[in-house]
């Protein structure tokens, strides 16, 4: 590929740039990850996507958010990721090992079209309940029907670890301008010193459940793997779910099925949007604070 090339791709509606850290001859500090998923002065993008070196597993990658934060762990990233390796030949198989800040986690590749991968299931680890390792500040030992006073409003929460932290909150309604109004209250609460991602769930069925979701450091998004498979394990800890469920979102619907040790797998599709390669003006402006 071109030096400082880039490709683009969502999974349900989720997107993300992927770049590889061998390729690019800038620094991609805050302030370039701020530029390059601005949609006004950038390419515009939920997230960068890095390809590293690991000594651990096949390949490493390292999860960026739009405001600079990384992140430990992405469940739509992910499989954006697989398919990058996958289709560009980086790991010319379909099972292979992916290196994050959230653990090691396992790929492969169900559906291949035109020689492009369209469907990928990933083993996304084991679901954390611990509170301490969440992490929470919470002295119980679970953060389960915990009532916390978020603004002018109470809310009964439940918090995992998939790799990164969540906050589940169970609905008979889901209100998108509720979770636009209180997400960002929630993800920057005391009781989470490394922040939390926000889910506000409805149970379906016995196998389906829909969701709307705020993204640390990403804000309302359309789709999350890690909030399915972290939604998907609080409910079926609690009885409301068997053990495999689709989580319908506003950008799509995900397969998660969760085993007895509480490890989760998800399936789901991904299409490439575009590629190309980062004009010279663009990187001349990456370092300009937006």
């Amino acid at each position: 590929m071109h030096r400082n090339s880039f490709v683009k791709t969502q999974g349900l509606g989720n997107e993300y740039l992927v770049l590889d850290e061998e390729n690019i001859d800038f620094e991609l500090n805050e302030n370039a990850i701020r530029r390059l998923c601005n949609i006004n002065f950038g390419i515009g993008s939920d997230g960068i996507l890095l390809k590293v070196k690991s000594e651990k597993a096949d390949v490493g990658l390292r999860i960026f958010n739009p405001d600079g934060s990384e992140a430990e762990k992405s469940g739509n990233g992910l499989r954006i990721f697989c398919k990058y390796v996958f289709d560009y030949q980086i790991i010319p198989k379909k099972q292979f090992s992916v290196e994050t800040k959230g653990g090691i986690i396992k790929s492969d590749i169900q559906e291949v079209k035109n020689n492009r991968a369209s469907l990928i299931t990933v083993d996304m680890g084991k679901a954390v309940f611990d509170s301490k390792l969440i992490p929470t500040r919470f002295e119980e030992a679970e953060v389960l029907d915990k009532i916390i006073s978020i603004g002018d409003k109470e809310f009964k929460i439940n918090c995992i670890s998939i790799g990164n932290p969540h906050c589940v909150i169970l609905k008979e309604n889901l209100d998108i301008d509720e979770i636009k109004k209180y997400g960002s209250l929630i993800e920057h609460h005391p009781m989470f010193p490394n922040r939390i991602n926000v889910q506000f769930a409805k149970v379906l069925s016995r196998n389906k459940a829909e969701i709307l979701i705020w993204e640390r450091g990403a804000g309302f998004t359309l789709a999350s793997g890690t909030s399915s498979c972290a939604v998907a394990s609080v409910l079926h800890k609690k009885g409301l779910i068997d053990n495999k469920v689709t989580i319908k979102m506003l950008g799509g619907e995900l397969k998660i099925e969760i085993a007895d040790d509480r490890q989760v797998r998800m399936t789901g599709e991904v299409r490439q949007i575009c590629e190309g390669v980062l004009h010279p003006e663009l990187l001349e402006s990456l370092d300009t604070v937006l």
